[in-house]
């Protein structure tokens, strides 16, 4: 039991000429949780169908549980949990129905009545699939993919679409479910998410591994390198604030109306925002100062232009 849940060396998978995974390596401690982050098109997809069996690598190893998830797969199945993004439940069939299903097929699953309340499904138990809210397929997923007690379950975007009254409950059941021993590989474009639950943090572009560590070991500020940010009416000359700023400082407006005042940031500098943004009749709200948050550090490593 002290072998790692989820141990990846040196993966390498193609497709014909394109290389989707180049060399990606990683390590998912037994009851912990993992995020694997990344752009659209980084190899996030690939990687985890690999470790669920689903594929086979070109090159490296993979080893889920000790065994080979592609040799093994026979194994591993019922020890194991899968939660893919499109829900994978039948159209027509009933939530109740469809939860039971899977739960027959484990030696001993959960109490599907309990999992459902939990989840807030016990009022949509007998509704069709097909007409759940995006929300509630999503927790039906969800509850597939837990209900037969695996040691290891695998997670992709587990709440899109979820109001955050339902995000919030699925954050607790996982950390719940890891207080309980169980490993967990989540995949997420929600930087919150990642930040709040993983213990550990894989960001791969184009193949490879950019970062890794704990969310606090990625967002660590470098010397005294802090940041300032603020909320203000749209489209300030930021030209001019550098200028009333210390040399060596950036401002940057990065959403319509949020500013970022980049370097080492003392009650001067507060003093001297504040004043900049008063004298040209500006009301500087929601002033916040601290590091860069896992957002921009994923940014910073996978640049913003959008993905296909």
């Amino acid at each position: 039991m002290s072998e790692p849940a989820l141990q990846i060396s040196g993966l390498v998978k193609r497709f014909g000429s394109a290389v989707a995974v180049d060399g990606v390596g990683l390590e998912l401690p037994r009851g912990t949780l993992l995020a694997l982050l990344g752009p659209n098109g980084a190899g996030k997809t690939t990687t985890v169908e690999i470790a669920e069996g689903l594929q086979r690598p070109d090159a490296g190893t993979v080893r889920v549980l000790g065994l080979d998830p592609h040799r093994d797969r026979a194994r591993l199945r019922p020890r194991i949990g899968v939660m893919p993004q499109g829900g994978g439940a039948y159209p027509g069939v009933r939530t109740a129905e469809m939860l039971q299903l899977v739960a027959s097929c484990a030696a001993d699953p959960l109490d599907v009545r309990w999992l459902l309340d939990v989840l807030g499904l016990a009022k949509a138990a007998r509704t069709p699939f097909k007409r759940l809210s995006g929300g509630q397929q999503q927790r039906l997923s969800l509850a597939c993919a837990i209900v037969g007690r695996p040691e290891l379950v695998f997670l992709d975007e587990p709440t899109a679409g979820m109001d955050p009254q339902a995000r919030r409950l699925v954050w607790d059941l996982l950390a719940a479910l890891r207080a309980d021993g169980v490993s967990i590989l989540l995949t997420t474009h929600l930087m919150e998410e990642a930040e709040t639950l993983a213990d550990q943090v894989v960001i791969i572009d184009r193949g490879r591994v950019v970062a890794q560590g704990s969310p606090a070991e990625l967002t660590a500020s470098d010397g005294d390198a802090e940041q300032l940010t603020f909320r203000a009416r749209p489209g300030l000359d930021v030209g001019l604030l550098i200028e009333a700023l210390p040399e060596g400082y950036t401002v940057t407006e990065t959403a319509p109306g949020s500013y970022r005042v980049t370097g080492k940031i003392d009650p001067q500098v507060v003093s001297t925002v504040t004043a900049w943004c008063a004298q040209h009749g500006v009301l500087a709200e929601q002033l916040h100062v601290g590091s860069k948050d896992l957002e921009d550090v994923f940014l910073e490593l996978t640049g913003r232009e959008l993905r296909a």
